[in-house]
């Protein structure tokens, strides 16, 4: 495993594309009245190529799962919920799925949601005794006329959509809530590296078609019933076929404020790259979020192209990238402080 700042990423591929345009150049004649009048967008003529980008240093593991459907010819929907999947049975990951950190009653509930090139959705919130919420989130979008599902009427449909019932407090999450529990001071966990909350993916596939998904077990230790931004659409996660998709991570109230991950994208569809548009949501989460200081929200963004880049605000967000050129590698986000 590789991990490359963003701008050592991006160095490797540009000097790649410098010296095949120098190629190209020595060969060619002068430009046509078409390539000098009406320049056009290079990695929107390409044809599509598989690209899976996800949160935090477990998006390497799930970008890993995700790639096998990607290089199979399979849908984007498919990946990513096949790759959030690992990191949701993963019980050392404590903020996501089984061995997830519980609510302040210690009992382990989670929201997840997924989306496709439809624009077709689904989302549960709140959902206990059940491994891989991001599947029984397909289920609702695919066999309901509803979006999203929440506590016992998620549970009850998982369970009739045959999902097995699964303790999801492992002996060390109960370990560390009895810790938390017992000392005097009980205050919010900061999300870092070690306290990383979600996991978020976004794919496109050979297809051209895009896909997102968002799973997490929520902020630790957090009031029972309270539910952040990962399962809602337009917060935590969001897909436009025609423009990019984006995830987020970090402090959920934050992000739901702003809306964050349809703001990316629609910074995208104004013309910014997905690092600028992402940059710019964090901004709008600082303006809206006097205590930004105390908190972590970073954005991750794909577009229709395959670009991807990462924006937060504090240092210590990273990434995992997968494509056909690049190894699977964690980028580190640039940061606004």
């Amino acid at each position: 495993m590789t991990k490359l700042s963003r701008r050592e990423f991006v160095a490797g591929t540009s000097s790649a594309a410098a010296g095949l345009l120098s190629a190209s150049a020595s060969c060619a004649g002068p430009p046509s009245r078409s390539e000098t009048e009406e320049p056009v967008d290079a990695g929107a003529s390409r044809p599509a190529r598989p690209v899976v980008v996800s949160t935090w240093k477990h998006g390497i593991e799930a970008n890993a799962a995700a790639w096998r459907v990607l290089v199979a010819g399979g849908r984007a929907l498919d990946a990513v919920e096949q790759g959030v999947r690992v990191t949701e049975l993963n019980p050392k990951i404590s903020t996501v799925g089984v061995g997830g950190n519980p609510d302040a009653s210690g009992v382990v509930t989670l929201d997840a949601c997924i989306m496709d090139e439809f624009g077709d959705c689904g989302s549960v919130a709140c959902l206990r005794e059940i491994a891989n919420p991001i599947s029984v989130a397909r289920k609702v979008m695919e066999n309901t006329p509803h979006v999203m599902l929440v506590g016992d009427g998620a549970l009850e449909f998982a369970l009739e959509q045959g999902f097995p019932r699964t303790n999801l407090l492992t002996p060390e999450s109960e370990a560390r809530w009895r810790k938390w529990k017992a000392a005097d001071t009980k205050k919010r966990l900061e999300i870092n590296v070690e306290n990383h909350d979600t996991i978020g993916m976004v794919a496109l596939d050979s297809a051209g078609n895009l896909s997102g998904a968002c799973t997490t077990s929520g902020a630790a230790y957090k009031l029972p019933g309270r539910v952040g931004d990962s399962p809602i659409i337009g917060a935590g996660l969001y897909v436009d076929n025609d423009v990019g998709a984006a995830c987020a991570t970090g402090w959920g109230e934050a992000v739901i404020r702003a809306v964050g991950c349809h703001l990316v994208v629609e910074f995208m569809r104004q013309g910014q790259l997905p690092e600028d548009a992402c940059r710019l949501a964090v901004e709008r989460v600082i303006a809206k979020n006097p205590d930004y200081r105390e908190i972590q929200v970073g954005f991750l963004a794909l577009d229709k192209s395959g670009r991807h880049g990462a924006y937060c605000i504090q240092k210590g967000f990273n990434y995992a990238a997968l494509d056909d050129d690049h190894e699977n590698v964690l980028i580190d986000g640039e940061h606004a402080i």
